[in-house]
């Protein structure tokens, strides 16, 4: 590798970084980092997309010039948008100020743009390099592109277990099988998504608070799945003070007449199922790029099933719970054959005093 490309691979990583930045805070929008050199390859502005409705990260970078950028280079993670939403598109601005080159990671999944940001800027006399730490850019916003690609919220489940990998007791408590520090892990982890799912079963035991505790604002979106409607009458979900909830319910079996035990100002959503599907997509609609699925057996056996989960974050409690009827991750899932089983890659692993965190991506 020679000097130069060692240069752009700087430049583009420390656009990455600057994009990461923004994690939890842009969707629907993607993380978007951007960085300008000069002609002599000198730093001269960057920025990064804060938050959805605030400026793009190309435009945050050009409000920050140094200098005139005339024949110098721009570093952005995700291709340059080309239509006018809440904001303008950065095609015409980088046109504009004098940019001789842009490196590009990756795409824009979005079909709104999807190569006709390159294509303008390639015809306005731009050269274009497209594809350098493509896979740290496609890692960085899978959220986003799976949103766009599938029309479904990525989705990442979550649970707790005991080194005998139960969840709980045969009667159903399960306080606590992780440390501290786990679970202000936990807390802070929230803070990567957009929503944050349980089932009604997982409310009526556990009463959950399901925040960041006040690491994020605004709050992930909390939303209990329910089949039944038959939920309790008070707990901490219904105070929306610093987080807002909603109900989603099965039309085709709830009692609709529960719905008037919520508090009035408790959003309702109406499903034609009990398939998690319905509930992805709608979230997806809304905006939310990514879930966090902390539900009970029965719910994370059917988002597996149905393909609403992507990634999967176990937190191992050096416990043994025992017990052929405790609590296990998931209900049956029917195999037969070790070759059904679900094949997993290892995306890390973490030791918090006793505890052991694994996160896996679903093959």
């Amino acid at each position: 590798m020679n000097i130069y490309s060692r240069n752009h691979l700087f430049w583009m990583l420390r656009a990455i970084k600057l994009a990461s930045l923004g994690a939890g805070l842009t969707s629907p929008n993607p993380l978007v980092g951007a960085v300008i050199i000069n002609k002599k390859g000198e730093l001269i502005a960057e920025g990064f997309h804060q938050k959805a409705g605030m400026p793009h990260a190309e435009a945050m970078a050009f409000e920050n010039l140094k200098q005139d950028p005339t024949g110098g280079t721009l570093y952005v993670n995700l291709e340059p948008c080309c239509h006018k939403g809440k904001t303008p598109p950065c095609v015409q601005k980088i046109i504009s100020s004098g940019i001789t080159s842009v490196y590009v990671s990756i795409k824009d999944p979005d079909p709104r743009v999807s190569g006709k940001g390159i294509q303008i800027l390639e015809k306005a006399g731009i050269a274009v390099y497209l594809g350098l730490c493509e896979g740290e850019a496609l890692e960085l916003n899978k959220s986003f592109i799976y949103r766009n690609l599938h029309g479904k919220a990525y989705g990442t489940l979550k649970w707790a277990m005991s080194l005998d990998g139960r969840i709980g007791l045969q009667n159903g408590k399960s306080k606590w099988i992780t440390n501290q520090l786990s679970r202000s892990f936990a807390h802070s982890y929230r803070a990567n998504f957009d929503a944050i799912v349980i089932g009604g079963s997982t409310l009526r035991n556990d009463d959950p608070l399901l925040t960041t505790r006040s690491q994020k604002t605004p709050e992930p979106l909390r939303v209990v799945f329910s089949k039944t409607l038959n939920l309790p009458m008070e707990c901490r979900l219904w105070n929306c003070k610093k987080a807002k909830t909603i109900v989603a319910y099965d039309g085709s079996s709830a009692n609709e007449a529960n719905l008037s035990n919520l508090p009035s100002f408790i959003e309702t959503l109406k499903l034609p199922s009990d398939n998690p599907k319905h509930l992805t997509e709608m979230l997806a609609g809304i905006g939310c790029n990514s879930i966090l699925w902390e539900c009970g057996p029965r719910l994370a056996t059917a988002a597996l099933e149905t393909n609403c989960i992507q990634e999967i974050i176990t937190f191992i409690g050096s416990k043994i719970l025992g017990g052929k009827d405790s609590m296990s991750p998931f209900t049956d899932l029917k195999f037969e054959r070790m070759e059904q089983a679900i094949n997993l890659t290892n995306r890390g692993r973490l030791i918090l005093d006793n505890d052991i965190i694994i996160k896996n991506k679903i093959l």
